[in-house]
């Protein structure tokens, strides 16, 4: 009988970066989970990793900034998904701006939304972030940044 990963092995997910703010920290990370999980009210669910900094920092914050990068931003990706925010500032030479509630917006991303936090799913070595889009922008088209074309970042944090 095949195992999961030959079913998980053919999906290739748009990537987005997850930002967050609480009090006068702030981190990010690049997400690979996330989907659309409601029509009305419309809602978002962005998984992150508890191992993560951006979980801790998250886990605080009343907004979380989610962002859709295009394949030419392979380096911002490989700047929130390679690097971890206990050891690095991942938003020094990124333009980044505050909006709704304190949260962090990367100004050169594709489209991003802020959305507030309505709720938390544990789904063990990951926690779903429910929110609700309540400001957005769009900057740039262009092909979705997708994991497929982030195989090559090594992530900040082991998944163990």
């Amino acid at each position: 009988m095949p195992d999961a990963d030959a079913f998980m092995n053919r999906l290739n997910p748009e990537m987005c970066v997850v930002t967050a703010a609480a009090g006068q920290e702030r981190s990010g990370c690049l997400v690979g989970f996330s989907a659309q999980c409601s029509m009305r009210p419309v809602r978002f669910v962005v998984w992150l990793s508890k191992a993560n900094h951006t979980y801790t920092v998250a886990r605080r914050a009343r907004h979380l900034a989610v962002h859709l990068l295009t394949r030419d931003q392979h380096e911002l990706a490989a700047r929130f998904g390679g690097e971890t925010g206990d050891r690095v500032d991942k938003f020094t030479q990124v333009r980044w701006t505050r909006a709704l509630g304190g949260a962090v917006v990367l100004e050169d991303t594709a489209a991003w939304f802020v959305g507030t936090v309505e709720g938390h799913l544990d789904g063990g070595d990951h926690v779903g972030f429910v929110v609700e889009p309540v400001q957005w922008g769009e900057r740039a088209d262009g092909p979705l940044l997708r994991l497929g074309d982030c195989l090559d970042i090594s992530p900040g944090h082991p998944v163990d």
